[in-house]
């Protein structure tokens, strides 16, 4: 281990951006990165910064909580927003990415770095005598979660978390689909695959008789609300796939001039559109299962997948009880955790967590005190969420959203104008916050 660097165990999206926070501000870096030696259950790519599940990083509209946290971000020079940006695909007021191109980027940038070494190997075990990172994500592998173990205690919990299928775009039947968006936001980036009632209601039948991958015996799964599978929904309510990620409110088939019934949309997985994802479709439907009931759906007839959907371990540690609003160990100062193993949800999130933990081991480094950002802005939101008390005992997963913003004291208005204020304060906040810590670019 390079000596006086900060160590960095993960290379996913926090890793990657906690590097490039401690980079930026002068400080060496040594990340160990386990992959290609060893691959988790979910992940593909050799490369650094791997998207799994998704190739989208939700809405980029600077007054949804989403596009607000990015805006956030990018203010403080984030390297993962900057590969997005750089490497984005259409997707309306969503930011998706090509991912191979995105990924490749992200680790050309920080191996371009002169205070940057890369190990790939795999680390069993917590590293001692330096500050460390701990950015190993949802996925962590079993030698090192038992580590974790046995430092935390026990404290720590997992879930379980589903990836949707991707086809092929050459493969899909183009005269039963039709391109639109949601309420014509944005540009009309999705394919819509239309249903009637009857097929939408056999389609359903489908999924709940459909075979799923069996738990094994030792598996307690919990999956996270905000990333269930398909089947899980389509079991809770005979519409309520049609009210969630089937929903066709805001799309008119032109082939009829009507509403379709449901709707299944498909995104762009990279920018030369040749392949698109099943949005909202994380299944743990068996692959045989997944071939026959999605082939059932309008325009997917003859489909390829170019991957299956999957499901795999989650894991995140109890973060009220064990971190400050530092993210630091409470009971070892020198260990900070980042990313989604802190039990934030996402993508953009656990790139956050990344960014604030380089930021706060930056400032341990340089013997001064950063303060967390305040609760009035996302990412300071973000962090009260997961370090303070009262998250407590039920503490799960959390997506960034308005409702965990520091409330207004204010009477009741419409959501629309309360999330403008959220956000024009939030910014404000932030710059404030920027400025007193000399943290502007």
């Amino acid at each position: 281990m390079k000596s006086g660097a900060v160590i960095i165990v993960g290379g996913g999206l926090a890793g990657c951006e906690a590097a490039w926070q401690l980079l930026r501000r002068g400080h060496a870096v040594h990340l160990y990165e386990m992959k290609p030696r060893r691959f988790s259950p979910a992940h593909k790519m050799e490369t650094l910064a791997e998207l799994v599940c998704s190739n989208s990083l939700k809405s980029n509209d600077p007054e949804s909580a989403p596009g607000l946290l990015k805006t956030e971000m990018r203010e403080l020079c984030s390297l993962i927003l900057s590969a997005a940006d750089q490497t984005a695909v259409a997707a309306g007021s969503a930011l998706a990415v090509d991912r191979n191109a995105f990924a490749r980027g992200v680790e050309d940038f920080l191996l371009a770095q002169k205070n940057f070494t890369l190990s790939r190997e795999e680390i069993t075990e917590i590293p001692v005598g330096e500050p460390v990172i701990l950015a190993t994500g949802p996925l962590t592998s079993d030698a090192l979660a038992q580590s974790l173990g046995v430092l935390l205690g026990g404290d720590y919990l997992y879930f379980y978390d589903a990836v949707a299928p991707i086809v092929e775009a050459d493969s899909i039947d183009m005269t039963k689909v039709f391109w639109a968006s949601r309420y014509d936001r944005g540009t009309p980036d999705y394919l819509n695959c239309p249903l009637s009632e009857a097929q939408y209601r056999n389609f359903r039948k489908e999924l709940l008789a459909g075979e799923k991958v069996a738990a094994r015996s030792f598996e307690d799964v919990r999956h996270f609300e905000g990333c269930l599978p398909v089947e899980v929904l389509a079991a809770r309510g005979e519409d309520t796939l049609a009210f969630g990620p089937m929903k066709p409110v805001g799309l008119v088939d032109p082939h009829t001039g009507l509403r379709p019934f449901a709707v299944v949309q498909l995104r762009r997985e990279n920018s030369a559109g040749t392949l698109f994802n099943l949005v909202g479709f994380q299944t743990k439907l068996t692959w045989p299962e997944q071939t026959r009931i999605f082939r059932t759906i309008p325009g997917l007839e003859n489909v390829r997948f170019a991957r299956m959907g999957s499901i795999h371990r989650n894991t995140y540690i109890h973060s009220p009880s064990l971190l400050t609003d530092a993210l630091r160990l409470k009971k070892n100062p020198a260990i900070f955790f980042a990313g989604q193993i802190t039990g934030v949800e996402g993508y953009l999130e656990s790139a956050a967590m990344g960014l604030l933990a380089g930021l706060f081991a930056s400032f341990v480094l340089e013997g001064a005190t950063l303060s967390p950002p305040p609760s009035s802005t996302a990412l300071g939101a973000l962090l009260h969420y997961i370090t303070a008390a009262e998250s407590g005992k039920d503490f799960q997963p959390m997506n960034i959203n308005f409702g965990i913003l520091a409330p207004f004291a204010r009477g009741k208005m419409r959501k629309k104008e309360k999330h403008a204020l959220l956000a024009r304060r939030a910014l404000e906040d932030l710059d404030d916050w920027i400025t007193t810590h000399h943290l502007q670019q």
